[in-house]
């Protein structure tokens, strides 16, 4: 099977953990039709390989970019304009995916770094409450909520011939914290290393942006 086959296996596959309160709304963007063409799309497009590949990891999608476009920190406007992926989504821009694409766009472009690269989140589901994103973390009891799925998905993702002497926490506060208390439990990775969220880039240090894509660029190598 090529890298592509297994993620879309993986994606197809998805279900929120059994815990989650009835308040909560998971956004699955694999289960509807438009979401699940771009997504086989993107997949197609850039991982019909068995490329080794590290693995950055983001919170949870958020409902302006991938809680609908199926790929994380990609909104529709970027999927279109730069990953050239004609969809039918409201052409709204996501602060966090502009930054991303920036920096992939210093990294070499789409091509180049996809080719090394495959981003997640702990959770590859959204969640909306009232309305508004959610971090699965700003949930209470979140770690017995989410606890067992993320080691199950963090194993599933695994089998994507993924390099694992080291990974990156997208964040570097409660995200990381928690990827770490996995990662020492059950060894995935030799080594986490964080790197700053876009989102808190783009609203609280836009002026230094570049020197956060510059950091990303390092660390990535």
């Amino acid at each position: 099977m090529l890298v592509s086959d297994r993620i879309l296996e993986f994606y197809k596959s998805l279900a929120p953990p059994n815990k989650l309160p009835k308040k909560v709304e998971t956004m699955n963007p694999y289960q509807s039709e438009d979401g699940w063409e771009t997504t086989t799309r993107f997949y197609q497009k850039y991982y019909s390989d068995n490329n080794p590949r590290r693995m950055l990891f983001g919170i949870n999608p958020g409902r302006f970019g991938g809680g609908i476009t199926g790929i994380p920190f990609t909104d529709p406007l970027l999927l279109e304009e730069v990953c050239e992926i004609p969809n039918s989504f409201n052409k709204r821009a996501e602060l966090s995916s502009r930054f991303i694409y920036e920096m992939i766009d210093n990294f070499g472009g789409p091509k180049t770094f996809y080719a090394k690269f495959y981003i997640t989140g702990m959770s590859p589901l959204g969640f909306v409450m009232d309305g508004k994103n959610l971090n699965y973390y700003d949930l209470k009891n979140w770690q017995k909520i989410f606890e067992k799925d993320m080691i199950q998905w963090i194993k599933d993702q695994l089998t994507f011939n993924i390099d694992t002497s080291v990974a990156y926490s997208i964040g570097q506060g409660q995200n990381l914290k928690f990827l770490k208390q996995l990662n020492d439990k059950y060894q995935f990775f030799d080594e986490i290393v964080p790197v700053p969220h876009p989102r808190w880039v783009m609203q609280y240090r836009l002026k230094r942006k570049q020197e956060f894509i510059d950091e990303y660029l390092q660390k990535l190598g």
